[in-house]
């Protein structure tokens, strides 16, 4: 697993009115601080990737859907550096995923409906000065295979 990444299996409680999860608690220490919540749709067969940001974590959680998530470890001082890993989160994994800056991170949805993210940053947005980075899903230096394996 890449240096600093958290990958959280959730509990789902279940009775006959429903389903609850807790998704993130201040007291689990995930995040060093809380800058923003945030929520995309993303159809079918979508990838969007590849980014990182360099002053903030983010952690994701799919609450609809079900994704193919994949990092790339950019931090030159990590002993993961250029490590590669993927998580597959959704409906029929739920989970959350805690990026840490410097880590590239992308998904491509799984499955024939859409996927609903929830994220959650250390920073807020800002437009004047966004702490986004961009790579193309293909980039050559991460080398990643986006299509689906059949065995």
């Amino acid at each position: 697993m890449i240096e600093g990444v958290v990958f959280k299996k959730l509990s789902k409680y279940c009775d006959d009115r429903g389903t609850f999860m807790e998704i993130i608690r201040e007291d689990e220490g995930i995040l060093e601080r809380f800058g923003q919540a945030s929520a995309s749709m993303t159809y079918p067969g979508v990838i969007k990737a590849f980014h990182y940001h360099e002053l903030q974590d983010d952690v994701w959680y799919f609450p609809v859907g079900n994704a193919q998530v994949v990092l790339h470890d950019l931090r030159k001082s990590s002993p993961t550096y250029r490590q590669t890993d993927v998580y597959y989160m959704g409906e029929e994994n739920p989970s959350v995923l805690l990026i840490p800056k410097g880590v590239a991170h992308g998904y491509r949805v799984l499955g024939n409906k859409p996927a609903m993210i929830v994220y959650f940053t250390t920073q807020a947005y800002r437009a004047d000065q966004p702490d986004e980075f961009r790579l193309p899903y293909d980039d050559p230096s991460i080398g990643f295979d986006w299509k689906t394996k059949f065995r």
